[in-house]
């Protein structure tokens, strides 16, 4: 066996450490090249066990942990004799409530895992049954891998692009996640793209309706500083702790401290209600709507201004349209009110504790003294988890959150706060809520609207006719095996999709209906993805293009929260084997295209990072009312700009350019009551005509027709004006053949799927480490268990009306009954012989179903469970293969 040889085994057949790399250096007799052209020298192993690396050895690099959890936490690597040996996150002294370091979680800490492990891309490949045209198209998915150069690679990426184009038309090319190959398709005439509400759900279209801001602006959560005045915090859904790193659930702690209590309502008992919950109201998922309606119920028929005031008559009379017949918007029909629709008045349905009750699970003796004891508590934080609005015909569902907070008067006053929560550590940038500190633009000019879109149409945009052609996440595999779509309400549209283009994301493995998903890839004729790892996406490819890290790169500036702004990393190592930027794939695809790749491409990276850092700002001493209230952060000189190789200008800041490379982040000192603290629309409560919101009428829109259009529009179902509750098509009352008779049906449980400490959505969940420390469990109640002969350990089958997957299920009193749930993410492995799902992949279950305005509803989803017999067998899934799809001979 030849040393080469010799050497790639190890590459493929080992999780790189330090070590093992130091054995097998010392093995072939010194220095090391890494296949691709990466050399690293190296001591005989002998010379380096007698010389134990010290900590203080080597050099701590700010390194990029760029996933999309929300946290954003600095991420730091100990680099000795160009390896990474250790890993750590924000450990700097003078750690406080005040001013916390930024901790990373065990995903983050894990990066380095992702980055070397056996499994990275290491060449450009091409399916072996694969040709122009498609092949086999059967096998992908399941085809063997063959090893092409870059030359090979890009030439059948770039001729296959152009052959679609020219037989077919730009209309069929989809790239559902685009990334930078969008400025290349964009230039080349255009592709379908796709649009959905992923993580916002249904915020997106209510929350721009009711208060004019979309789904992820932070207009709604108080300051962190804020929580501290609290007297009861309540939220629906939170689970912060696995779902989101960072310090951001660290600060809802600092509010327990002067004697808050916290109110969790949510189907399972999660860690975040182990950490911080004084009470724990369990839930049945999509139920979430009618129970606040009951509540609301309580505050009507109770509330009496003289003797037991429970609504905030003048917070609702000035600030709110729709609430009753006496304040409805222009043009409105009064019966339309939502007094009415909650008192009964007109349908026949009061909306009582008990008729809630019979939906949610709760008790009605607990959804009314909830209700009271939010309207009697002076300071109170309503918060509500967008995985509540990840349900299907959920759009009224957070108008109806918003209400409630307009009712009880929690809005704009300071210690409380009535806001969808992200728990990312406060993002800021809008309204009274400005970031404190914030980069720089990069430089780089966009490239012009999509031909084949025409015009951005977002998803609270009323449609009465969609211009060019975007597919909703909630239809786009279905679409591309039917050859249609509906584009608007009663608008059928013939769609012929002919190559799919994955630049960037998991559209395959995390967008509805992955089933379906499969056999589209199988359908079209060619399927492309850049990829570190052969993800789902690339699995299901006829060629594959490898592509680097962050830390390949030379370097990123990552969004962070309103006190950091931004991470500044660095780069770690040269790029791995033949692995390029996905910019320098745009770029060179579009030279074969006949483009200008200087248009593709016109601005180095470093230089964006420069022009980032150079302009990133920090507020001065308190809240701004112009830009004059900022200063330059950085402080950079003529050596600077020349050791980085950019163009630029000297300037002053406040710190260095050496010490923001270092550390990677600036973080502003707080204190309580300093000049930073913010109250959400503190300024709209006091004078709501000399500051109105972004609405239709400027106030809280409690009736607001336009939502109601917005979803109509669409064609998929219909909603009131005001936040009536609409059952999800899979949600609690679908499990019943016969509603009215309480009879279950087929499908009798609901299942939700929780974000998991062991991955970032679906990132993360190839590294062995924390697929060992996290098991991809399945979670049920004893009750549901035992009614179905299931034990705890036990291999289960979970079927819903859209697929089928095992998992071994951990039998928990924590679950709701009739409940269960799945971590999100994990990456499929289908039998095919079955067509049984074995990692536990929530998408499968998970269907195409659209309604209101294309919300992905995740959390919504009927299934049946029952102890499995077959004869697959289902071992541990860290104790399964790596996806290492070529193995070099020895």
């Amino acid at each position: 066996m030849g040393k080469e040889n010799f050497m790639t085994k190890a590459l493929n057949e080992t999780v790189l450490s330090r070590r093992t790399f130091l054995k097998w250096s010392g093995a072939l007799g010194g220095t090391v090249a890494l296949a691709g052209g990466l050399s690293v020298g190296f001591k005989p192993v002998e010379q380096a066990a007698e010389e134990p690396a010290a900590a203080s050895e080597g050099k701590w690099i700010s390194a990029a942990c760029w996933h999309n959890c929300g946290g954003r936490c600095p991420n730091y690597v100990l680099v000795q004799d160009g390896v990474v040996v250790r890993q750590k996150t924000d450990d700097r002294e003078g750690d406080t409530p005040d001013f916390p370091q930024q901790r990373g979680c065990a995903r983050g800490r894990s990066q380095r895992h992702q980055v070397f492990g056996a499994d990275r891309l290491k060449y450009p490949m091409k399916r072996k049954n694969w040709e122009p045209g498609g092949g086999k198209k059967e096998l992908r998915g399941r085809d063997e891998w063959v090893r092409i150069s870059w030359d090979e690679a890009l030439d059948i990426v770039a001729s296959e692009i152009k052959r679609i184009k020219e037989k077919y038309g730009n209309r069929a090319i989809f790239s559902p996640g685009a990334g930078e190959m969008g400025r290349t398709l964009t230039l080349y005439g255009g592709f379908v793209p796709a649009y959905g509400t992923t993580s916002g759900g249904t915020l997106h279209a209510s929350k721009n309706a009711v208060l004019g801001y979309g789904a992820y602006t932070n207009v709604t959560i108080g300051d962190r500083m804020q929580h501290r005045k609290v007297d009861l915090f309540v939220h629906w859904g939170a689970n912060g702790v696995s779902s989101s790193g960072g310090s951001a659930v660290y600060h809802y702690m600092q509010s327990k401290k002067p004697g808050a209590r916290t109110i969790i309502i949510d189907p399972f008992y999660n860690e975040t209600v182990q950490l911080l919950a004084d009470e724990w109201i369990p839930i049945r998922p999509t139920t979430d709507h009618p129970m606040v309606l009951g509540m609301a119920y309580v505050l009507i028929t109770e509330d009496d201004p003289a003797t037991n005031p429970l609504i905030d008559w003048d917070f609702l009379n000035r600030c709110t349209v729709g609430f009753d017949a006496d304040h409805m918007p222009e043009g409105a029909d009064p019966k339309e009110n939502f007094k009415d629709y909650v008192l009964g008045t007109y349908d026949g349905v009061p909306k009582t504790p008990q008729w809630a009750s019979e939906i949610c699970g709760v008790s009605p003796e607990r959804i009314r003294s909830l209700a009271i004891e939010i309207a009697t508590t002076k300071n109170v934080a309503l918060c509500m988890s967008s995985a509540t609005c990840r349900v299907q015909n959920s759009d009224s569902w957070p108008q109806m959150f918003f209400t409630f907070g307009a009712m009880t008067g929690h809005i704009g006053k300071s210690g409380s706060f009535t806001g969808d929560s992200y728990y990312h550590g406060n993002w800021g940038g809008v309204r009274n809520n400005p970031f404190l500190v914030q980069a720089g633009g990069a430089g780089v000019e966009g490239v012009g609207l999509n031909p084949i879109e025409e015009e951005r149409a977002d998803v609270w945009t009323v449609l009465p006719k969609i211009p060019g052609t975007r597919l909703n996440d909630t239809q786009m595999w279905q679409a591309i095996v039917d050859g249609k779509y509906l584009a608007a309400k009663d608008e059928w549209r013939d769609i012929d999709i002919r190559l799919i283009y994955h630049g960037s994301g998991a559209s395959l493995q995390t967008r509805d209906g992955m089933s379906k998903g499969i056999e589209a890839h199988r359908k079209v004729e060619f399927v492309v993805s850049h990829a570190q790892i052969l993800t789902t996406n690339a699995r299901y490819s006829d060629v594959v293009l490898p592509v680097t890290t962050l830390w390949e790169r030379d370097g990123a500036v990552i969004g962070a929260n309103r006190e950091i702004g931004f991470i500044w990393s660095s780069r770690i190592t040269e790029p791995l084997f033949e692995a390029k930027d996905d910019i320098w794939i745009a770029a060179e695809i579009g030279r074969r295209l006949g483009l200008d790749p200087k248009v593709i491409d016109p601005v180095p990276l470093k230089q964006q990072i420069f022009n980032q850092i150079a302009g990133a700002v920090v507020m001065k001493d308190e809240l701004p009312n112009s830009k004059s209230d900022y200063e330059p952060l950085v402080t950079i000189t003529e050596e600077d700009i020349k050791e980085f190789g950019v163009e630029g200008e000297p300037q002053q800041g406040r710190i260095t350019w050496k010490e923001l490379k270092e550390k990677g982040f600036y973080q502003v000192p707080r204190s309580p009551d300093d000049n930073f603290e913010y109250i959400p629309f503190l300024d709209f409560r006091e004078d709501p005509e000399a500051n109105p919101l972004p609405t239709v009428t400027g106030k809280i829109q409690i009736h607001s027709q336009r939502l109601a259009d917005v979803i109509e529009s669409r064609g998929w179902s219909t909603i009131q004006p005001i936040p009536a509750y609409n059952p999800a098509q899979e949600g609690y009352e679908a499990t019943f053949a016969d509603w009215e008779k309480r009879e279950k049906g087929e499908y009798p449980l609901q299942l939700f799927t929780i974000h998991y400490l062991r991955r970032s959505h679906s990132v993360f969940d190839n590294i062995p480490q924390l697929r060992r420390a996290f098991p991809q469990e399945f979670f049920m109640n004893p009750l549901d268990a035992e009614e179905r002969g299931i034990k705890h350990g036990d291999i289960v089958l979970i079927r819903s009306r859209h697929g089928q997957t095992l998992r071994p299920v951990c039998v928990t009193p924590r679950m709701t009954p009739g409940v269960v749930t799945l971590p999100h993410g994990a990456w499929v492995e289908m039998d095919e012989a079955t067509g049984i799902d074995k990692a536990g992949a929530d998408n499968i279950l998970n269907g195409p179903v659209s309604t209101g305005q294309g919300v992905s509803g995740w959390n919504s989803c009927n299934v049946q469970v029952e102890k499995y017999t077959g004869s697959i067998k289902l071992n541990p899934d860290y104790t399964w293969p790596q996806r290492i799809p070529l193995k070099e001979e020895a």
